[in-house]
């Protein structure tokens, strides 16, 4: 982050050197097919998440980045760590999210939340991350494998589509140098220099920002195959309780039942607030063919966005004791238009709540 000097004014402000075009023709990629060759693995998110870090939305909100910018660190002697130390020290300066090489991904700031690393209006719109240059062919190749790896993942998180910026300024995949051409606010060239230097120098190629972004395609296509067959479920209503398993973090919250209807989806745990032990209530049951038992819960008894999750995420399963009342009746349930039970391939319920957010 030595490259980057900015003000903190209002959280947008760049500064840097003059722009290159990052619009070379894509080509057949040595660094490519050398990932591809070697089977490399991109390396998992580390989260490291740092509360220093200040929290300003995006221009249209909270967690709606428009796409991500990829940097690089132009210090040929630092490592990762130094890096990181360095940018929580001076973050009123310039800030990005996540530091990437050749054996880790450490996201350290919220993505929900956008950072400074590019000026404005770039600031407002892009999770950013930085690439810390190594100094070997088998590092540049693994470093390429995660940094466009993550650029995958970040668009699949929040629900973005591939799409090259470096042509129009019109895209979700931005270098820093497409940044500064086409809207300003910095003039930097990151990590345009540093890919044809390191590409030439270990694989006899100068690497582009276009054989980056086949990279980007390739993992983000992986990502959306759809592999898995759709099976059926029996779908029960139910008036029950549970609490929150500590195995939660080994699976996913849904908006479906995976599996179950094609638009079943990840959804983030941050949305019903987990806290392990913490008691959520349970109004649908389903049953799928192949045994499984997932149950569609809510944060609270009246909460009318639900969410679906496999039964090992819950613990304690039983139903909700009865109110004591003189009354000659009571309803037992509010959800009276639910049949009581029903055979579906989708599960779906006029009141889920149809956010999407493909987390990991």
């Amino acid at each position: 982050m030595h490259k980057i000097v900015l003000t903190a004014l209002a959280t947008l402000g760049a500064a840097g050197v003059l722009s290159l075009s990052t619009t070379t023709a894509s080509a057949s990629s040595k660094v490519n097919s050398y990932i591809s060759n070697e089977k490399i693995t991109p390396a998992k998110v580390t989260k490291s998440i740092w509360g220093g870090f200040p929290k300003n939305k995006y221009r249209h909100g909270k967690a709606k980045p428009e796409g991500v910018v990829i940097h690089e660190t132009a210090n040929p002697s630092s490592t990762i760590y130094n890096e990181i130390a360095y940018m929580k020290r001076n973050y009123n300066n310039a800030f990005v999210h996540s530091f990437v090489d050749g054996s880790r991904i450490i996201n350290i700031a919220n993505t929900d939340y956008l950072a400074w690393g590019v000026g404005f209006p770039g600031n407002a719109r892009f999770v950013q991350f930085e690439q810390v240059e190594v100094h070997s062919k088998s590092a540049f190749a693994h470093e390429i494998a995660n940094a466009s790896w993550y650029t995958a993942y970040l668009l699949n998180e929040y629900d973005l589509k591939p799409n090259n910026a470096a042509y129009d300024g019109k895209g979700t995949v931005w270098s820093h140098g497409s940044v500064a051409k086409h809207l300003g606010g910095s003039t930097h060239t990151d990590p345009v220099g540093y890919y044809a230097s390191a590409g030439s120098k270990y694989f006899g190629q100068k690497y582009t920002m276009s054989m980056f972004y086949d990279m980007v395609q390739k993992y983000y296509n992986a990502m959306n195959v759809k592999h898995t067959k759709l099976v059926s479920a029996k779908y029960t209503s139910v008036n029950k309780q549970a609490k929150l398993s500590s195995k939660y973090k080994k699976f996913n919250l849904y908006n479906h039942v995976k599996n179950v209807s094609k638009n079943a989806k990840r959804q983030k745990w941050s949305k019903i607030s987990p806290k392990v032990g913490k008691t959520y209530y349970i109004d649908m049951q389903a049953k799928k063919s192949t045994g499984q038992t997932w149950y569609r819960i809510r944060t609270s008894k009246n909460a009318k966005t639900r969410y679906w999750v496999y039964s090992e995420n819950l613990t304690g399963v039983k139903n909700v004791p009865a109110k004591t009342t003189t009354s000659s009746s009571s309803s037992a349930s509010s959800e009276s238009t639910v049949p009581t039970s029903a055979t579906s391939s989708t599960g779906a319920s006029t009141t889920e709540t149809s956010s999407v957010s493909s987390s990991n």
